[in-house]
């Protein structure tokens, strides 16, 4: 059952920079983040001044923990909390991997298997060369095959697929596919050019990874909650070059 219950939420006033709140309670709140938006200010920020932290402070009112990252480009379910206390005991969840974590992306190709597993190294990105163990889980959702000239073939393969960290490297599930050779699309970073254009010559001009889906054991309730996030137009609009998934997404 997906929980979008909203407490108390006709008091906030909803700026036009408003993040859309799929779940919120006394304690905590899943929001959706844009693709596009830093979640805080960082090294990588780079005279950027627009931040999720600082848009969801105003919003809600209140301060707000930041439970776990996303990348700038990543859209969908962000986890936060209204005080140190549920911020701490939601953090320990994350570390002993009692919250699980669900992706969409679409990569190029097509996997040889439906549903695998990537257990490869990574180290933790710029200035930080020790490699630690990383894996993630795919599931592939769905296949396509597009009227687009690739290397030596007249057409394009693509996966749509389900992506399962069970750890949290940096910005694990691109390098992952990346190391498969089955690049994330619309990944600038990690990713081929050559199919990135041609998404963008349909009108996706975004990386294509969303965190889809965030299921949780409410830190003082004990309850399930099972939040899922919508993707915007860019992402539905590739999403809809696939079939129907097969499997349930």
């Amino acid at each position: 059952m997906t929980l979008r219950t909203i407490v108390g939420a006709e008091n906030i006033q909803a700026p036009a920079s408003a993040l859309e709140v799929l779940y919120a309670d006394a304690a905590l709140a899943v929001v959706n983040k844009p693709a596009g938006l830093m979640v805080h200010d960082s090294a990588l920020a780079r005279g950027e001044t627009d931040f999720a932290a600082d848009r969801l402070r105003e919003q809600f009112g209140r301060p707000i923990f930041l439970v776990h990252r996303l990348d700038r480009a990543t859209s969908g379910c962000l986890l936060l909390a209204f005080d140190r206390d549920s911020a701490s005991a939601l953090g320990k969840s994350l570390m002993s991997h009692d919250v699980q974590k669900e992706y969409w992306a679409v990569c190029r190709g097509w996997p040889a298997e439906a549903i695998f597993t990537v257990d490869h190294p990574l180290d933790g990105g710029p200035g930080k060369p020790q490699k630690k163990p990383a894996i993630t889980a795919f599931e592939v959702l769905s296949r396509c095959e597009l009227p687009l000239p690739s290397a030596s073939f007249e057409t394009s393969r693509y996966a749509w697929l389900r992506a399962s960290p069970q750890t949290g490297r940096f910005r694990q599930i691109r390098r992952h596919l990346k190391h498969l050779s089955h690049h994330l699309i619309g990944d600038s970073s990690h990713g081929d050019g050559h199919h990135n254009r041609n998404f963008r010559m349909q009108g996706i001009h975004r990386m294509l990874l969303h965190a889809q889906r965030l299921v949780l054991v409410h830190p003082h309730t004990g309850a399930r909650l099972d939040v899922h996030a919508p993707v915007d137009t860019e992402f539905a609009k590739a999403l809809a070059l696939f079939p129907a998934p097969t499997a349930h997404a």
